[in-house]
């Protein structure tokens, strides 16, 4: 977060001089504006910080949702509310004042630690992108375990503290006449322009590269779940398989469009600084940015939203973090409080089990009845008045039908047994 150049000289005396220079402050605002920007950025301060302190809470608290893509959502919402906590108020702070209130230590850490969360933010949601990429693209290669994620994660933060470590080692306060200014000293170099260079490269690692491979993977996986339709013949459980894919893969995908719209007017704003400096120092100048910022800060707000609308699991842990609200409906916990995974399956086989039972039962009652000779007695008078040939006996068709009968229902309730079976193998 680089700071505007807000001091102009003046020929006229304002706040004071120096050297016979004096300096006036051309960005003060009337009140009323100020109260409507403070209620502004007050309202991403509380909805940010209060959503995701309740997904980490979610995640944290119930085993159900310590998974892989999760992890990283713990790791989104821990960076977005540490930067809106820290951050959003100070820099509203120091935008609407001008004059720097927080001392050198805070001056660094104001400069130094938004780029580290706008890395951490982005690359967890990379590492989402390629982690659905692998599941659904390449479903019999080994997903990363928990101990690897935790390994991904404290990566993403070495490497974005190394990113924003000049704009700590670099930034100062300054005592101007009758207000001080926290700012980066950039370096002068003969041979390149370090300040454009790296802010280039900082736009470039936090926002287009990552957008670009995330675009890419999205592209490949919306493409293997949407474009192909559901075979008929499917199980139930490969439905619900694909269908909770979609889901997440939708939900990851609004987030993503959400995170490049609310950054886009921040970075274009700060590639122009650099290339035409002059035209920060119109009065106009500070609305423009106080709107820039405060949409890159609502970044932050909107994530425990699209979570709680488009994921039964987290609508769940909303529902239970805030049920003593009044305007919080009742909703069912169980959503979020899974059985395990042994019970879920032997319930599954009880109930197929019950299925099965039920269906060659009915089958091995209509074979019974189908079963039953039909007789003809057939036979005379032998020598001696004996009667002889007394038998049943079954004409052909009969007995072709009553065999193939027999084998019919045999097969019926062989292949009954075997599709039950693998039902339940699945």
């Amino acid at each position: 977060m680089q700071p505007l150049k807000w001091d102009t000289p003046m020929d006229s005396v304002s706040n004071g001089t120096d050297n016979g220079t004096a300096y006036w402050n051309q960005f003060v605002q009337p009140v009323w504006r100020i109260v409507l920007w403070a209620i502004a950025y007050s309202c991403i301060v509380v909805v940010s910080v209060v959503g995701n302190v309740t997904v980490i809470w979610i995640i944290m608290a119930h085993k159900r949702m310590r998974t892989v893509t999760n992890y990283f959502l713990l790791n989104l919402a821990f960076a977005e509310a540490s930067m809106s906590a820290f951050n959003t108020v100070v820099n509203f702070a120091y935008a609407v004042h001008n004059e720097w209130y927080f001392g050198l230590v805070y001056c660094r850490f104001h400069n130094f630690f938004p780029i580290a969360a706008v890395f951490a933010s982005i690359y967890s949601m990379t590492a989402i992108a390629l982690d659905r990429y692998m599941a659904i693209i390449h479903p019999l290669q080994q997903r990363m375990s928990s101990t690897e994620t935790k390994v991904v994660v404290a990566v993403i933060w070495v490497l974005a503290l190394l990113l924003a470590f000049p704009q700590y080692y670099y930034s100062t306060t300054d005592q101007l006449p009758g207000r001080v200014v926290c700012y980066i000293e950039w370096p002068d170099y003969t041979t390149f322009d370090f300040k454009k260079m790296y802010h280039v490269c900082v736009t470039i690692l936090i926002y287009f590269l990552p957008l670009l491979v995330m675009g890419c993977a999205y592209l490949v996986v919306g493409v293997n779940l949407w474009a192909s339709e559901i075979p008929g013949d499917s199980s139930d459980r490969y439905k619900e398989q694909l269908t909770a894919k979609r889901k997440v893969v939708k939900m990851m995908i609004v987030v993503v469009c959400t995170f490049a719209i609310c950054w886009l007017p921040y970075h274009v704003y700060f590639l122009l600084h650099q290339f035409f400096p002059e035209l920060f120092e119109e009065t106009y100048i500070q609305q423009c940015y106080l709107a820039i910022m405060w949409l890159a800060m609502s970044s932050t707000m909107y994530n425990p939203i699209i979570y709680c609308c488009l994921n039964d699991r987290f609508r769940a842990g909303f529902k239970q973090a805030f049920r003593c609200c009044p305007c919080v409906p009742r909703g069912s916990y169980e959503g979020l409080e899974l059985k395990s995974t042994r019970y879920l399956q032997t319930q599954t086989s009880v109930y197929k089990g019950s299925r099965m039972e039920t269906t060659v039962s009915t089958v091995l009652h209509a074979a019974e009845e189908a079963e039953q000779p039909k007789v003809k007695v057939k036979g005379g008078i032998g020598p001696g008045g004996n009667a002889v040939g007394l038998q049943p006996h079954s004409s052909s068709l009969d007995l072709t039908s009553n065999g193939s009968s027999s084998r019919s229902v045999s097969k019926t309730v062989s292949e009954t047994s075997s599709f039950f079976s693998s039902n339940n193998l699945q």
